[in-house]
């Protein structure tokens, strides 16, 4: 393989077989190279391609950190995919880099960034914030510096993000709009949900996929009025309150949820609360 070009000592790009561009990774890998010269190929740890437009912002995030710093967000992510099973967009390699270099720059500056929704996170992302603690005992353990745990929720939030295929600025708004939606329930309702029992885990889980289908603007788009109208007549109390969480998802993303997403919702909703009086 061939340079294409130099981003620093420890990261250059190439192509592949099929003459797309990759970043090639590796201590000294890039030290006293020029475009155009062979790889050495004993030096290389990490090997893989970006969407086009990531490659040069990867590149720009990456030219003047510490090879250590890329090395251990690249750990993290390994990490992550293969703990939490479902696939990442390629973009992570970008974001979560960027993120915990800035991250480990801020502590040893001395800056605390606090995390308003490190809770909700916590609750309701609970696998990826799991992760994001992991991701602080990689950094302690590989750079000797120990972050603050509201950074596992900002980690998780970049994962749920990946996820998502880059919505940041959505992704960021989905545990509040999970909250507000169970707010809907309870006050509909007027009941208190039991947080602890396996049917609430499951409401819960239903509603993170749920909102990010709605963000993604992936809600089913089949019509079944018969269906609809069997959900109405069977539980009218869940499919008010369905319509409820319809004109809230309406208000806060201008988007109009299909009826067969907010019928499947009623159900789950009954399920919730029929659970509750047994």
């Amino acid at each position: 393989m061939q340079i294409i070009k130099v981003i620093n000592n420890n990261v250059i790009s190439s192509e592949d077989d099929k003459g797309k561009e990759i970043i090639v990774m590796g201590k000294g890998i890039g030290f006293g190279k020029k475009a155009g010269e062979e790889i050495d190929e004993t030096k290389i740890e990490k090997v893989f391609s970006l969407p086009d437009e990531s490659t040069s912002q990867f590149m720009q995030v990456v030219k003047d950190m510490p090879y250590e710093y890329i090395r251990t967000a690249e750990l993290v992510i390994a990490y992550a995919r293969e703990t939490l099973g479902y696939h990442l967009s390629k973009n992570i390699y970008v974001t979560l880099t960027d993120h915990l270099g800035y991250a480990i720059e801020r502590k040893q500056q001395g800056i605390v960034v606090a995390n308003e929704l490190s809770w909700e996170m916590k609750k309701f992302y609970n696998a990826e914030f799991q992760v994001g603690l992991k991701a602080l005992d990689i950094v302690k353990q590989e750079l000797d510096v120990e972050l603050p745990e509201d950074e596992a929720g900002f980690i998780a939030m970049h994962l749920v993000n990946a996820q998502m295929g880059g919505q940041m600025n959505q992704s960021r708004n989905m545990p509040a709009m999970i909250k507000d939606i169970l707010n809907i329930v309870r006050y509909t309702f007027q009941v208190e949900l039991d947080e602890k029992s396996l049917s609430y885990e499951r409401f819960v889980t239903h509603l993170r996929f749920f909102v990010q289908r709605v963000i993604s603007r992936e809600d089913s788009e089949r019509n079944d009025e018969e269906f609809d109208q069997l959900i109405a007549d069977r539980f009218p109390r869940s499919y008010e309150c369905a319509q409820k969480i319809k004109s809230y998802m309406k208000k806060k993303l201008d988007y109009e949820v299909s009826d067969v997403e907010i019928s499947y919702l009623a159900v789950h909703i009954h399920r919730v609360i029929h659970s509750m009086n047994k």
